[in-house]
């Protein structure tokens, strides 16, 4: 039986987008159903530009060397291996709305939706998370 990770991503950071990604991917890699629903400052990290230049948190810039060294992937490269590993990706509509954007805005394959659509995925979810 598969398993099910629902994942809500509200905030746009980049420390936000990496436990999203590093999640959603790792869940994928175990053959895991994955859907992330993207809202708020949280469509930020599916954004065509914004997610190729989050901002390290101020105070916390020594973490890029760490990153470096560690050879973890960038946010660019982690959204399109969520995306090859058949990650859902869901822009809420309403936000959309509200923030002026447009599904051009995101990066390719992104499914606009409004909670009801997450919804319908998330009620079989053996996991949600909320980032």
């Amino acid at each position: 039986m598969t398993k099910r990770v629902a994942i809500i991503a509200s905030n746009g950071g980049m420390f936000d987008a990496y436990k999203v990604f590093n999640i959603a991917t790792a869940s994928a890699a175990t053959d895991a159903e994955v859907a992330v629903f993207f809202t708020f400052e949280g469509l930020n990290l599916i954004h065509k530009q914004g997610h190729q230049q989050l901002p390290m948190p101020a105070g916390k810039e020594h973490f890029a060397e760490g990153f470096k060294e560690a050879n973890v992937p960038s946010i660019p490269e982690l959204v399109s291996m969520a995306q090859e590993m058949g990650v859902k990706f869901i822009a809420c509509q309403m936000t959309m709305d509200v923030m002026n954007l447009k599904k051009e805005d995101f990066v390719d394959g992104v499914e606009v939706g409004g909670a009801v659509t997450f919804l319908d995925f998330a009620y079989d979810a053996d996991i949600s998370l909320t980032f």
